[in-house]
């Protein structure tokens, strides 16, 4: 039997070789392979687990090798193959002959097996490296599962093994009865919805603001990135929060990349399966660039990568580091971020769509009928340069919020949708009304890019841009005169033809036409050549 293990490195990670040699000596355990102390601290761990787990431990000199010797083994997670593979040299388990199985997971000195972070991707690289089956944690299982499917094996004691390989070896020929406790040992997976069971922000809590909403609406359809600039109290944060609420579900591939993404950061939720829901992620201004970008002894993922599929909201984003700033560019040009160390470089998805809110000067008054802002030109100026122009450059939307009326308690939300209704106003839209109006939108979208079902109109290419943005002469002459009047350049261009294809998307129209020129091009007008106090 051929023991695999996994170690963590960005997405992908290594699989790992374990292989046991039983020689004359004086009896004792070494570790070879660029273990680190955690892995060192193993043989001490895999001793008495096997002793407390009704196992003997070999009287002979054992050489554990860790295979490929130039990759550094790091953590818990190689006691469970340690232990397996220890255990299959001694011929106290017998498995298939040629197999190759798959161990991770942490020892108790019971012989308890603990969960560890990464097992969806450790699964998933063994299935591809051809393993034919994989021993996890049970708590592990249901990602495990996710990935593997029936090649899985769950386990809570390393007693268990014997028993579980019997089965393994016998299963074709047992009754089904007997077949099914190999069976129960599987943990059924359950799709994770982000927010299960709780109360989710909805846009039918915003009074007014249908500019806003249908911002929101066309930065969702599209994954358009989005700045909203504006005094506080205007409803930027409400809106951020709940831009994520209108995405549809992500597809299985998209799930599988999501989750492996979490399941390789720790915060995978144990025994639940995939993720569906698209994620938000809300980090503090005070986030380091390594919580934002990714890193760290393991080079884990940051934030980026955690709202891959999803919305990531910088609120007020003129707080956060000019470095942390700048180093968005390149996820947001190309859909991953690089990690690179000194004998390695790692790499993680990270096509998000990025939802920033800000102030319009430092104080924040600007704007505000009430109040006078006492910032400088200067001031203001060097608030707006922190951004960067190439950031700025990359967000296509950028809006600026006015004031509202205040939003009001329940039972004023209902005196307001009544005088709507006599009124013959539209009534209160809601984030469900919203989100079905994006879906069909992104539905649209899908049949343009299949199969690549997870392309939007934001990710189009030059040659897709001439042919899925084609004007006729009218909108092409009011194109170009927009473009001269604002000054835009060929990228900006671009961006507004994206746009308004997104706009067209949303009203159901298979041709761009000038109202949805006339929209893309106010969500593109600021932050050009004058900032928003000199358009105003």
């Amino acid at each position: 039997m051929q023991v695999l293990s996994y170690m963590r490195g960005g997405y992908e990670g290594n699989i790992v070789n374990v292989e046991v040699d039983l020689r004359r000596g004086i009896p004792g355990i070494d570790i070879v392979g660029l273990p680190d102390n955690a892995v060192r601290e193993a043989k001490q761990r895999v001793r008495v687990a096997l002793r407390n787990s009704g196992f003997q431990v070999p009287k002979e000199r054992i050489l554990i090798n860790l295979a490929p010797g130039g990759v550094r083994k790091e953590g818990p997670a190689f006691d469970l193959p340690i232990a397996g593979a220890l255990l299959s040299a001694a011929s106290q388990v017998k498995a298939g002959d040629g197999w190759r199985v798959l161990f991770i997971g942490e020892l108790e000195l019971s012989g308890a097996v603990r969960g560890v972070p990464g097992v969806l991707a450790a699964v998933s690289n063994a299935v591809d490296y051809g393993a034919d089956y994989c021993f996890v944690p049970q708590e592990n299982g249901a990602e495990a599962r996710s990935a593997g499917g029936e090649r899985v094996v769950t386990l809570s004691h390393l007693r268990e093994l014997p028993a579980l390989f019997t089965l393994l070896l016998h299963k074709r020929g047992l009754p089904q009865e007997k077949v099914s406790l190999l069976e129960t040992r599987q943990s059924s997976i359950r799709e994770f919805k982000n927010g299960e069971g709780l109360s989710k922000p909805d846009f039918a809590d915003m009074v007014g603001q249908r500019r806003l909403k249908r911002a929101s609406m066309v930065a969702a359809a599209g994954s358009h990135h989005l700045l909203l600039f504006g005094p506080p109290g205007v409803g930027k944060t409400m809106t951020g929060l709940r831009i994520a609420g209108l995405l549809p579900e992500l597809s299985r591939q998209a799930s599988l990349e999501l989750s492996r993404i979490y399941s390789l950061a720790g915060i995978l939720p144990r025994g639940l399966g995939l993720i569906r829901r698209p994620p938000l992620r809300v980090p503090h201004h005070g986030a380091s660039r390594e919580g934002m970008i990714g890193g760290g002894s393991y080079a884990e993922p940051g934030e980026i990568s955690l709202a891959h599929r999803g919305v990531l909201f910088l609120d007020e984003l003129s707080s956060f580091s000019v470095n942390i700033l700048q180093a968005l560019r390149g996820p947001l040009e190309s859909g991953s971020v690089q990690i690179a160390r000194r004998a390695s470089h790692y790499w993680y998805p990270a096509s998000f769509q990025l939802v920033a809110a800000m102030n319009p000067c430092p104080c924040g008054k600007m704007g505000l009928a009430s109040g006078s802002c006492m910032c400088s030109p200067m001031e203001i100026h060097q608030y707006w340069k922190k951004i960067g122009g190439a950031l700025m450059d990359r967000i296509e939307m950028r809006l600026p919020v006015d004031q509202q009326e205040a939003p009001l308690a329940q039972s004023g939300l209902r005196d307001r949708a009544r005088q709507q209704k006599e009124q013959g106003e539209r009534p209160l839209e809601g984030t469900r009304q919203m989100a079905e109006k994006v879906s069909a939108a992104v539905e649209r979208q899908k049949r343009r890019f299949y199969p690549e079902v997870e392309k939007r109109n934001r990710d189009m290419n030059i040659t897709e841009l001439h042919k899925y943005c084609h004007l006729d002469e009218k909108e092409r002459e009011l194109y170009h005169e927009n473009m001269r009047a604002l000054g835009l350049s060929s990228r900006a261009g671009n961006s507004v033809l994206k746009i308004a294809r997104t706009i067209a998307d949303l009203d159901g129209e298979k041709s761009i036409g000038e109202r949805h020129l006339d929209e893309a091009f106010f969500y593109r007008r600021y932050g050009e050549q004058d900032y928003y106090w000199r358009s105003v």
